[in-house]
């Protein structure tokens, strides 16, 4: 819209000119300034530029042949004989009032032996074509160094140039001798299209700045045809036309339209379309180079142009108009999730249709903007009769088909249409409406021609820049409407793909109630089977955490149709959040009819759960003693349901958890084991569900959940899970012994079970009994956490370098802290830390500590530290503590003796000594010395 060029002839002269401000003209201001590209604009008569119209020369070296301007941004592509050139757009500021558009040539692109007859250019992808060939390049950037710059300004293509000889020369030879070549047809796509033999060398043209942008050819696609040998056409009338290219933007990308310069959009996807006289082609040439859809004409084409929407295509009498499968290709490029439960799209490989068909008396061009076709005809009586009389002439000469054209002059019989394409709203509804024809019969037509529908207002929604936003959001109305009739089809009709039903009825935004209420209106009675596509969606929707409650009444229909459909899927129907409101009693009989054909544990189960709604214990006690209680607990890893549910993302525990926490409160922590080592809820989601089930606020932890731990470390076999399950076990232990805090409910298991079934549980080592002897009353309440902690530290399983912190609370409690404290030095292999407190807080247990952990390799430690330190201590003390004096004279004296050579152990014994009591020892030493 900011300019308009034309490839203009005059006095055998071609010319390519640009007009800009064009609107002066038409808005009745008759001046007029020439000027050439590139000219630079003088301060004298800018002023005036605002208010005439602007023609742009723009000299070329050949003859222009055709043009194309880049919707994106504006360049323009000019193809000439052997050549392309490329001129950029440029919005020069004059002042601060006035702005002026030019052109800068700024590339060209060299290709040997090759006469363009059309190209398309749109964001740097160039599309040209030849009488039968078609050539796809992309222009991309790259980035060169410095001392590159000049190599790269005339970078060629990795492809060699024809060898003398080649097809060119052979092809010219032979036209001499009156004969036309017919080449074979080639296709080729992406990378192969290289081998197309048609080199392309790039040469700059642009005055080189740091800003200079250098490219490379990417060859997209290739494609060769040959003469049309049909009875449709003759050889010299089989050319290619009308090659365009159609740029899709990511849908919702702001264009915001000034008065000179346009925001550019985020573009999506490319499509490219070019034509023969009885077939058309649409390629997407954006992420993947593939042909989407090929059109077969009734009659021979003469002109087409393609929209987001529609291929419209002119032939000698009717203007005929297609749809096209562009949006459902870019659909696929901007979502990830089509095709998926979550959305849908019709596929890119729908049959394409004639949408409407109009007659018109010699239609010769055809363009579009906007919801506009402007159709240009000649009402030529004669040329009409001579086309219509059938010929035979297979072949002919150049020169008589050039004869046939070289006789216009300017001739009344010219028409200008402008034809208002109808709404996309209108449209819409008029194929919803056609669609009910087939709705009783339930055929694929319906759904084609809700897809059509569909696509039609998804195109509209994916090109929103002359959208009012009150048409969008009419548009979107209609854009859900479409997937809910679509849904309707996939859930009704008995189809191949009726797993569709699901994502189209999730895009309508319908909820499940009413999506029932359609269906089971639209059959119209009581129905007797029920499609593939409606028991598919019933089943994910159900099975989901939705946050929607069924009323009684579908509930009960949901029921209905399951028993009919897939009573297999009736338990786990019954235990979805959606059936809340489900009368128990007729689900009961349901279930009853389904268990005669199928029983099995998840079943009762189920029954046994809608028991406790009706109130009825004995029933929900005489479904429980069907099985075994460990049988029951596997039966919950069928349906995690029955214990917990999902609502708004929140774990919430069922009727039946709470039941069984108050009755059977091990089978409740079984079955949660079971579901955690079969993957069906992980260590924080069984946290919560436990603090939820008994009341508990999030920070205090109750017994149930101590429990779940305890049970869940006898069968885990992850060691990261271990680890974190031990170190909460710590946790909460120590919590309750350091805050004197009594469970709230009786442990499932004493320490004598753990240490018996879990290995993670170790016996207490005798020492650790010894100290806990001497411990206060006041402990012997919280005796069983006190013992589980032991073992847990007696274990090897625990890291109790993880663990000091955890501990670090406890150290300094009493007998219990001291137990803790030594047991952690133990551990980490600090024994001259354990024994110093022992002989500080109970040195009655020193000896037996000893005895237990000082072996081996810490048999040293012996009469390093222990000797050493008894003898310190009975010093200190005297013959005030027989425990000290018993301790060095039975036990120490008598390991040392045994294990030193005479002279060591005498250089270990105090100077200050009394020979008599160290003399039997000695003489114990010397006497194993003689024996040796």
């Amino acid at each position: 819209g900011d300019y308009l060029v034309t490839i203009e002839e005059k006095s055998k002269a071609t010319f390519l000119r640009a007009y800009v401000n064009w609107r002066c003209m038409s808005a009745g201001s008759s001046r007029v300034c020439v000027r050439m590209v590139g000219h630079k604009m003088e301060e004298s008569y800018s002023e005036t530029l605002k208010e005439q119209m602007s023609i742009v020369e723009m000299p070329l070296s050949d003859p222009p042949l055709c043009i194309s301007c880049c919707p994106v941004n504006g360049d323009l592509l000019v193809g000439c004989k052997n050549k392309l050139v490329m001129f950029c757009l440029k919005y020069l500021v004059i002042n601060q009032n006035l702005t002026v558009l030019d052109f800068e040539r700024s590339l060209i692109l060299h290709i040997d032996n090759f006469i363009p007859a059309e190209v398309a250019f749109c964001a740097r992808h160039i599309a040209v074509t030849t009488e039968l060939d078609v050539l796809i390049l992309k222009l991309e950037p790259v980035q060169q160094s410095a001392d590159r710059t000049e190599q790269c300004a005339h970078s060629t293509s990795t492809l060699e140039q024809p060898v003398d000889g080649g097809p060119s020369t052979l092809t010219s030879q032979l036209e001499l001798d009156e004969f036309i070549i017919c080449q074979k047809p080639v296709e080729l796509l992406g990378e192969e299209s290289k081998l197309c033999e048609i080199p392309v060398t790039l040469e700059s043209t642009e005055l080189p700045t740091e800003d200079t942008k250098r490219f490379q050819v990417q060859y997209l696609l290739f494609r060769r045809f040959t003469p049309d040998q049909s009875p449709f056409g003759f050889c010299e009338e089989t050319k290619l036309h009308s090659v365009q290219l159609l740029p899709v933007y990511q849908t919702g990308s702001s264009v915001a339209a000034h008065e000179e310069t346009e925001n550019e959009r985020e573009l999506l996807s490319l499509f490219c379309f070019f034509s023969l006289p009885h077939v058309g082609y649409l390629y997407s040439v954006g992420k993947l180079v593939e042909l989407i859809s090929t059109y077969q004409y009734s009659e021979k084409s003469e002109q087409a142009v393609l929209t987001p929407q529609f291929l419209h295509v002119i032939t000698s009498e009717k203007l005929q108009c297609f749809t096209v499968r562009c949006s459902a290709a870019a659909a696929r490029d901007e979502d990830p999730y089509i095709d998926t439960t979550v959305k849908a799209c019709p596929p890119v490989t729908l049959d394409v249709c004639t949408l409407r068909m109009q007659l018109f008396i010699g239609p010769r061009a055809i363009c579009h903007f906007k919801n506009h076709i402007i159709l240009l005809t000649k009402a030529d009586t004669e040329d009409i009769t001579e086309r219509r009389k059938p010929t035979r002439r297979m072949l002919s000469r150049k020169a008589d088909s050039i004869k046939s054209k070289t006789n216009s002059e300017s001739e009344p019989g010219w028409n200008l249409y402008i034809i208002d394409t109808v709404s996309t709203i209108q449209l819409y509804r008029e194929m919803v409406d056609y669609s009910r024809t087939y709705e009783n019969v339930k055929t694929e037509s319906c759904i084609h021609l809700l897809s059509e529908a569909h696509l039609l207002v998804r195109a509209a929604i994916m090109d929103p820049s002359f959208l009012k936003p009150d048409e969008k959001e009419e548009l979107l109305t209609a854009f859900r409407e479409s997937c809910a009739f679509l849904g309707d089809c996939y859930s009704r009709f008995d189809t191949k793909d009726y797993h569709l039903a699901l994502p189209y009825y999730r895009m309508s935004g319908l909820s499940m109630t009413e999506v029932l209420k359609r269906l089971l209106v639209s059959e119209g009675g009581e129905i007797q089977t029920y499609e593939r596509g409606l028991i598919f969606y019933l089943t994910h929707s159900l099975n989901e955490d939705l946050n929607e409650e069924l009323s009684q009444e579908s509930a009960n229909k949901v029921l209905q149709i399951f028993c009919v459909a897939d009573p297999a899927q009736l338990p786990h129907i019954l235990c979805s959040p959606c059936m809340t409101n489900v009368c128990p009693l007729t689900a009961m009989k349901y279930l009853q009819k389904v268990e005669k054909m199928m029983p099995s544990v998840v079943l009762t189960l189920t029954k046994a759960f809608m028991a406790l709604k009706m109130g009825d214990l004995m029933m929900y006690e005489h479904e429980m003693d069907s099985y075994k209680e460990t049988v029951l607990a596997c039966g919950f890893i069928g349906q995690p349901k029955l214990l917990r549910q999902h609502k708004e993302g929140i774990v919430i525990p069922t009727e039946f958890a709470v039941h069984l926490k108050e009755m059977q409160p091990g089978l409740l922590v079984a079955a949660t084991v079971a579901l955690h080592e079969n993957s069906k809820i992980e260590l924080e989601e069984a946290d919560t569900f436990f603090k939820m089930l008994c009341s508990n606020s999030v920070n205090t932890v109750p017994q149930l959940l101590v429990d779940f731990w305890e049970a869940l470390l006898v069968v885990c076999s992850q060691e990261e899970i271990i680890q974190e399950l031990l170190l909460r076990l710590t946790s909460q232990y120590v919590w309750r012994i350091s805050k004197q805090q009594l469970p709230e409910s009786k442990p499932l298991k004493t320490t004598e079970d753990l240490i018996n079934s879990c290995s993670h549980f170790g016996l207490i080592f005798p020492w650790v009994t010894s100290i806990m002897s001497a411990s206060s009353p006041s402990d012997k309440g919280y005796h069983e956490d006190i013992s589980k902690l032991q073992s847990l530290l007696c274990s090897q399983s625990i890291n109790i370098a993880l663990a000091l912190p955890v501990l670090e609370p406890l150290m300094e409690e009493g007998i219990v802290g001291l137990s803790v404290h030594v047991l952690c030095s133990t551990r980490l292999g600090r024994y001259n830390e354990a024994i110093e407190q022992l002989l500080k807080r109970c040195p009655d247990v020193a000896v037996l500590y000893a005895q237990h952990e000082l072996k081996d390799d810490n048999r040293a430690v012996w009469w390093n530290k222990l000797l050493p330190e008894l003898c310190k201590q009975a010093r200190l003390t005297g013959s005030d503590c027989p425990v000290l004096i018993s301790s060095l004279k039975a036990e120490t004296l008598s390991v040392v003796a045994m294990e030193l050579e005479l002279r060591d152990f005498l250089s270990l014994l105090p100077e200050d000594g009394t020979a008599a009591f160290f003399l039997p020892h000695l003489l114990q030493c010397s006497q194993r010395k003689l024996l040796t």
